[in-house]
């Protein structure tokens, strides 16, 4: 009898079942997250998704968004935290990846920041000097684009690649001149540094940027009923947040939690916070968001990130990578 390098359908269909199945069977997820201070670490401290759910979930903390889509392709993680650039990145080398939550509308919550007396006041001023940021995050998107719109070639400043915490070590030490980045560490350099863009600046210039939660499509389609009631959990903790958060302080038991999981100063938690922007369900759905300006936005960062040398191609569709399916189904819709 000859053996033949071809899998009969019914196999592949089979295997396809089997592995599905496996997915909904094992009830267990690994959840990336990162250090952004939102509500969705009350979330994790309450353990309520699990107890809904019946779900073992680990909770594992990365340093930026290009380590978490590089652990969602190697099957490590099938939910993770990533900003609109790696997403856009990963979207870009055709991972199998959805964007199904806004986590947050970044706002004035990343900037870059000059240390005081390092003689920089101005972007042209970043000349010969060492800046760091996480590379491939949102922010490392933001300082390229800022670059850019200043005139000011990048191959002209020393950008260097460091995670939050690798940032805050060398703000210290006195090792990096300036820095672009997010709360915590934000909070903490800003003490020892002046202002000189926020995400929000540059946003308006027409690069806006997000946070958003990512799932391996194939895990998602066979643990849909976790991942609507994930999106419905944080569309209660957010909705918190949005009627309640402004008398929250550093001793209610929402911004411990947020400070405990994101490694925080519970002090400079309400004020970090309030720089974010979170969407509700409904608009979530919206043109803004699910509904079309979030696969615009991956797509306008997906055509910089090429002009930059940081991606080989740019994706006809990245509507193909945003889903608007769990939202709906977390609606009733």
């Amino acid at each position: 009898m000859k053996l033949t390098a071809s899998v009969p359908r019914w196999l592949a269909a089979a295997t396809l079942f089997a592995t599905s199945a496996l997915f909904a069977q094992t009830k267990e997820v690994t959840f990336a997250y990162q250090d952004m201070l939102v509500p969705l670490r009350t979330l994790i401290e309450s353990g309520e998704l699990e107890k809904s759910t019946g779900y073992k979930i680990n909770w594992r903390q990365f340093g930026g968004g290009g380590d978490v889509i590089r652990a969602m392709a190697s099957g490590d993680v099938q939910i993770g935290e990533a900003g609109s650039s790696p997403i856009a990145a990963a979207a870009s080398q055709g991972q199998d990846i959805k964007l199904f939550w806004i986590l947050d509308d970044i706002g004035d919550a990343e900037a870059l920041i000059a240390r005081n007396g390092s003689g920089i006041s101005g972007w042209k001023d970043l000349k010969g000097k060492k800046v760091a940021t996480p590379f491939v995050s949102t922010s490392h998107y933001q300082l390229l684009v800022g670059l850019k719109l200043e005139g000011v070639d990048a191959k002209d400043v020393s950008v260097v690649n460091l995670r939050p915490p690798e940032i805050a070590a060398a703000w210290e030490r006195g090792d990096i001149d300036a820095a672009f980045i997010w709360d915590p560490v934000l909070s903490r350099i800003k003490a020892n540094g002046r202002p000189i863009a926020t995400s929000a600046s540059i946003g308006k210039k027409g690069y806006p940027t997000f946070d958003g939660l990512v799932v391996n499509a194939k895990w998602a389609a066979a643990n849909e009923g976790f991942v609507v009631a994930l999106v419905k959990a944080l569309a209660r903790a957010d909705e918190d947040y949005r009627l309640h958060g402004a008398k929250w302080t550093a001793e209610t038991p929402q911004i411990k939690a947020i400070a405990k999981w994101s490694k925080a100063d519970a002090k400079d938690v309400p004020a970090a916070i309030a720089l974010y922007a979170f969407p509700s369900l409904q608009e979530q759905l919206s043109a803004n968001w699910l509904g079309g300006g979030a696969a615009q936005a991956l797509a306008k960062t997906a055509v910089f990130l090429k002009e930059q040398g940081r991606i080989q191609e740019v994706k006809a569709d990245y509507g193909a990578y945003v889903t608007t399916q769990y939202v709906r189904k977390a609606q009733g819709n």
